[in-house]
């Protein structure tokens, strides 16, 4: 329902918002220095240029609600809600949480405007990489940071490990966007990992198949565009969401090749940011054949920190599935990654059964077994490894 603002710009329109919704929409025009029927109407006008999908917004208990929009704004949002079969009610909560999402709260903002990185990565597999990069994420999350978990192995164990689907090949996908070809927004594709405990603080950004032909495609591009640096490829694409979160944790796919150069570029220690916030994880087993991968790892980062003059932080080991009884290899290899000393040795994660449990039931760790002893080693590795 609309009425005549008194110089006739406007019209006041009558309807209804979910309370919290339209409590966060008042904070944050606030925090921007809008008042409410300037925020609504951007957010009207964003959500009408809107070509995508979106997912509905829970308006169960909407109460009513009034603002004045620019004369004949509300009767073309009525006709964009016919055409996409929602009612105005819908619609409108849709077009306020799309404009929440791309105007986040200065007061969340990184500290120092700087997003932090965590890469976790080994190109030998089968050494708890994905374990890992969930598990810190999910205690990031716990902690009241804002997290965004990225599935960066075409494999897609840990999207999969959380009850979600890859992105299927052809369509949108992180790759298609560090690519320079993504269709739409980067942030449709990001889904909520929905559990009380991290309190919409968790979200996932899906494996997709294309990922397996991410090295050849990225490789192109770089030939057939002029300025296209393939080892930026990864930080362009998340450029664009990067102010929603304090945390980006990135489940490396066991490779050498560009994916993993433009992962490590993407976790280098930015101008500004302090020393051993961002850098790499890497978890390794307790045998020898981790130390050899480790090496060919470390003079990967050399190499290209000489060549583009980088600074890339080891932030530290994690010893996963660390069993004292199988006899001196493992307690040998143990000491010896305790005796680097730099990188430091994160956590030794014992061999138990709670991760795989939880994967079973594709939970997250620190939902499933939030007090059982690999969930608090998580928590220790996030706490060593933050601003």
């Amino acid at each position: 329902m609309a009425s005549p603002y008194p110089s006739g710009v406007r019209e006041k329109v009558a309807s209804k918002l979910p309370p919290a919704l339209k409590q966060e929409l008042k904070i944050r025009a606030a925090e921007l220095g809008l008042d409410i029927q300037e925020a609504v109407t951007a957010a009207v006008h964003d959500w009408r240029g809107h070509d995508r999908a979106l997912s509905p917004v829970d308006t169960t208990g909407a109460d009513s609600f009034s603002t004045w929009l620019p004369t004949g704004m509300y009767e073309e949002f009525k006709a964009t809600c016919a055409q996409r079969d929602v009612s105005y009610i819908q619609g409108l909560a849709q077009a306020v949480r799309l404009w929440l999402d791309a105007h986040p709260s200065p007061s969340n903002q990184p500290a120092g405007g700087i997003v932090e990185r965590k890469i976790v990565c080994n190109q030998k597999g089968g050494v708890g990489k994905t374990t890992t990069a969930a598990g810190i994420a999910q205690a990031y999350a716990e902690d009241g940071k804002r997290v965004l978990l990225v599935d960066y192995d075409p494999q897609g164990h840990l999207t999969q490990q959380l009850g979600f689907q890859q992105t299927p090949p052809g369509e949108d996908s992180l790759v298609s966007h560090m690519c320079g070809e993504g269709n739409g927004d980067l942030r449709d594709l990001i889904l909520t990992i929905e559990d009380p405990r991290f309190e919409k603080r968790l979200h996932l950004l899906p494996s997709c198949f294309d990922g397996f032909l991410l090295d050849a495609r990225v490789g192109v591009k770089a030939v057939q565009a002029r300025g296209f640096q393939k080892e930026s490829a990864l930080e362009r694409a998340l450029a664009e969401v990067e102010s929603a979160y304090d945390v980006i944790v990135v489940d490396c796919p066991p490779s050498l090749g560009i994916a993993m150069d433009a992962a490590l570029f993407y976790g280098r220690r930015r101008d500004g940011e302090r020393v051993g916030v961002s850098g790499v994880i890497i978890p390794v087993l307790a045998e020898d054949s981790s130390a050899t991968a480790y090496g060919m790892l470390a003079g990967q980062i050399e190499d290209l920190c000489l060549d583009l003059n980088l600074r890339v932080d080891y932030l530290g080991l994690v010893v996963n599935m660390y069993d004292s009884r199988r006899g001196t290899v493992a307690t040998t290899s143990l000491k010896s990654w305790r005796e680097l000393g730099d990188p430091p040795v994160l956590a030794v994660i014992n061999d138990l059964k709670e991760q795989r449990e939880a994967v079973r039931k594709m939970m997250p760790l620190l939902s499933y077994a939030p007090m059982s002893e690999q969930a608090e080693a998580m928590r220790q590795i996030a706490r060593r490894v933050t601003a």
